[in-house]
Parts: structure tokens; sequence; C-alpha cells
């Protein structure tokens, strides 16, 4: 677990009740079941729209990402790799079969398939490259869920607004009524930009630093057995995964 995501998203919440209740407003007025229904409601109908239905569900599968810390895979990377490039060195790349299923990765089974198999090195490289590009790709599509409902949920608060305004407008008549209208006009904004500003977005932007890392990963291995293929030194090898690794990562963007 990411405590620090967590901790993120709790203040978050805590600063706006805090707020609500130092002004001496009941915390009651914050709970507008009608306003929920429409941001929440309007902004999947939207996302929904724009994304489809499978990539709806992929995004909301990635949300447990978001709260997860960033993979150090770094020092077990570099000794994996120095394990292949010595074994084929010194075994030929042959040896390198039985390491084919030791991996659940799918990519790092390809690229070991690949070598052993003897393809050249352009053809490596090629398949590789697309495999990276189609996994950056299909994630990247699966996060627009996210960024897209921190797009449309302020919309949707404000839709909230105008629909309590003329609620409101329509029961001058009755004054039980305006306070009501009016109530869910302010809270539906509340809500909108509350949920994009503290969570669809903030999701978003996480999700995609995770895949940044991932991407980082796959280019190191790509690059790696690039290496092993062209049989270069194994200590050559970990110098090119140091400046990848200290060169290429950035947690922050």
């Amino acid at each position: 677990m990411d405590w620090g995501s967590l901790a993120g998203l709790i203040l978050g919440l805590v600063v706006i009740i805090s707020g609500q209740w130092i002004d001496g407003s009941p915390l009651g007025s914050l709970l507008h079941p009608t306003a929920i229904i429409i941001v929440l409601g309007g902004t999947l109908s939207a996302v929904l729209l724009q994304n489809g239905l499978s990539n709806l569900i992929r995004g909301i599968r990635m949300l447990r990402r978001a709260f997860v810390p960033y993979s150090d895979f770094y020092p077990e990377l570099t000794t994996t790799i120095q394990t292949w490039s010595t074994t084929a060195r010194m075994e030929g790349f042959l040896k390198l079969d039985r390491h084919i299923n030791t991996y659940p990765d799918p990519f790092i089974a390809k690229g070991l398939r690949l070598v052993v198999d003897g393809v050249e090195l352009d053809k490596i490289r090629d398949i590789l490259d697309i495999d990276i590009n189609s996994y950056e790709r299909n994630q990247r599509q699966a996060i627009k869920v996210w960024e897209a409902a921190g797009g449309y949920a302020p919309t949707m608060g404000i839709l909230g607004a105008v629909m309590g305004l003329v609620n409101t407008m329509e029961n001058l008549s009755d004054p039980h009524l305006i306070g009501p209208g009016i109530a869910m006009a302010f809270v539906s904004t509340i809500y909108g930009i509350g949920l994009a500003n503290l969570v669809f977005l903030p999701i978003a932007n996480k999700l995609k630093q995770h895949i940044q890392i991932e991407i980082l990963k796959r280019e190191m291995l790509a690059d790696a057995l690039l290496c092993i293929k062209q049989g270069e030194h194994p200590m050559l090898i970990k110098e090119r995964m140091s400046s990848h690794w200290h060169q290429d990562r950035n947690y922050g963007s």
C-alpha cells in the first residue's frame, strides 16, 4: 500500500470537512443524494460514451495501482540480466532456453525466445519496440478513463447547479423549496470540482507515473537482450543499465 497516496486522498476530504465544520455549517449539508446522482451518474455516462465499456473496465481495474508503491525493480533486474549475459557468453544462446519459463512476464519470455531462436538483431529490436509501443498505447487508453472523468465531473457539477437553480426559480412561491434547490446547486458544484481535482485527475497522473516506470523497465530489458545478442561483456551491459536507470527514470513526471 502506498500510504502517501492514501494519506493525500484522506487529507483532501478532511480539509473540506474541517472547513465546513469551522465555518459553523452542519456537515450534513454536504450530503445531497440528488447532487451525487447527477455528478457521478453524468460523469460515468460521459466517460462510458467516450471510452467504451472495455476501456472503462480496464481503467477501473487499474485503480488499485494508484495506491501501490512504485516497483524498485532495478537491483533484481540487473542481477538477472547479468546472469543471462554470463550464461550466453560462457555457454551459448541456447542455454538461455532454461530461463524462459522462469519468468511469468510474457515480455521477458518473448525477448529470451527471440534470442534463443537466433532471430536477427534488427528483427528483435523491431518486435520488442512494437511490443513496448503497444503496451504503452493500451495502458494510456485505459488511463484516459480517469482523465475524462476529471474533465467531465466539473461540467456535471455545473449541470447540477443549473438544475438546482431552475428548481428554485420554479418554486419561488414556496419558501420551503427554495433552500433545497439552492443547496443542490452549490453542493453539485462542490462534488464536481472536488472529485475532479482531489480524486480523478490525481489518480490519472499517478497511473501515468506507474506506466512510465514499467516502460523504462521494458526498454532496459530490450536494450539488455540486444546487447546479449551482440555478445557484449556483462560489465558493459551493467553500465548501460545503470545509465538507463539514473538518466531516464523520473518518478515525479
